[in-house]
């Protein structure tokens, strides 16, 4: 069985605690809760990620499928139901569903992990070509029209579950996110510290061993497959509230790309690494959209490269390292100048030592 060691279970909650105290106090000192929001939201894309490919070892090319799903799932239904309490449920569930059937298909059929990465790519593609092919009025579900590549707008945002006309935004939504950021990074951590997520680290580290001493693989993959991609489902649903409109592009390439470039500067093998990457390279997405010298592909790209070549273990785990590393130090130090203060020599003094006899 693998367990955490005390002191990186500490450093762990510790980078926890810091986070959940910055999010609480970000809107006291920086008013632009559009933003806030949005960070919030990738940092949730980020965490479903994390816990399929740092812990399960399933890399998902095409992530952006399971995120934009959610997104459409939300709009088609808050346009037919009216309110935003059933479609956000509806928005995780309808993902994870695709994501067992796609997984149960992939897992079973023992497919090696480069086409699986293939495979995840292309229903996001096929998803993406689909929904800009949906421009005709033919194309409806109940009164929601998908609407090409125009997409969906006009839906109900965030409401007070039963009360449609009061509506949460601003603020109060940013911390609705947060909150829910919060639980889903709880329920990843449990998930964890169980059997089944201990066999999933197993699994990452040794596939073949791990289905030698008698466990399932295939329903183990499968079921965080299934989790991540209704955490994904969620972000969705959140992103269609927070930009009032959904486009074919939530399921672009380029969504995906920007996905793994989180998780790996954010640092493979943790949850708060890849929110924390999300969040900042989100903020740093934007405020180079305010100029168009450089392009943002580019900046992101240059960004993979460094972290890659220089710190390829993530931001998180080499700083955690490093502090690790510098209290191990310090308490060696410490150790060899109290061992030097015990050794004290004492030398006895002898009768007769040194005097000579009378003759």
């Amino acid at each position: 069985m693998i367990h955490d060691a005390p002191s990186a279970g500490r450093i762990r909650w510790g980078w926890f605690i810091a986070w959940v105290v910055v999010m609480a106090v970000l809107p006291l000192v920086f008013d632009d809760t559009h933003t806030l929001s949005l960070m919030a939201i990738t940092a949730l894309a980020g965490l479903s990620l994390a816990l399929m490919w740092g812990y399960a070892g399933i890399l998902s090319f095409g992530h952006a499928a399971y995120f934009g799903l959610g997104a459409y799932t939300y709009a088609i239904a808050a346009v037919n139901f009216g309110e935003s309490t059933v479609p956000l449920l509806l928005s995780i569930v309808v993902p994870a569903l695709l994501a067992a059937v796609i997984g149960a298909m992939m897992f079973w059929g023992r497919i090696g992990d480069v086409y699986l990465g293939v495979i995840t790519l292309v229903v996001s593609l096929i998803l993406f070509k689909f929904m800009n092919a949906t421009a005709g009025d033919a194309y409806k579900i109940g009164d929601a029209r998908l609407g090409g590549f125009n997409g969906i707008p006009g839906f109900q945002i965030l409401n007070v579950p039963g009360d449609p006309s009061a509506q949460i935004f601003g603020v109060p939504f940013y911390y609705v996110i947060a909150v829910c950021l919060a639980l889903c990074y709880l329920l990843c951590r449990w998930i964890l510290s169980t059997a089944f997520g201990r066999t999933l680290v197993g699994i990452r580290e040794n596939e073949l061993r791990v289905e030698l001493l008698g466990y399932d693989v295939p329903a183990h993959k499968t079921a965080v497959f299934t989790i991540g991609a209704g955490m994904a489902g969620l972000s969705g649903a959140f992103f269609a509230m927070w930009a009032e409109i959904v486009t074919p592009g939530v399921f672009a390439l380029g969504m995906s790309a920007e996905m793994i470039v989180w998780v790996i500067a954010g640092g493979l093998g943790t949850l708060i690494g890849p929110m924390m990457g999300a969040a900042a390279l989100t903020l740093l997405k934007l405020m180079l959209g305010q100029q168009t010298l450089i392009d943002n592909s580019l900046v992101l790209g240059a960004i993979m490269v460094i972290v890659v070549l220089l710190i390829p273990k993530g931001i998180v785990p080499t700083v955690a390292g490093w502090r690790s590393r510098r209290e191990r130090s310090v308490a060696s130090r410490r150790g060899q100048a109290s061992g030097r203060k015990r050794r004290t020599v004492a030398v006895p003094a002898t009768p007769g030592d040194g005097a000579g006899s009378a003759s």
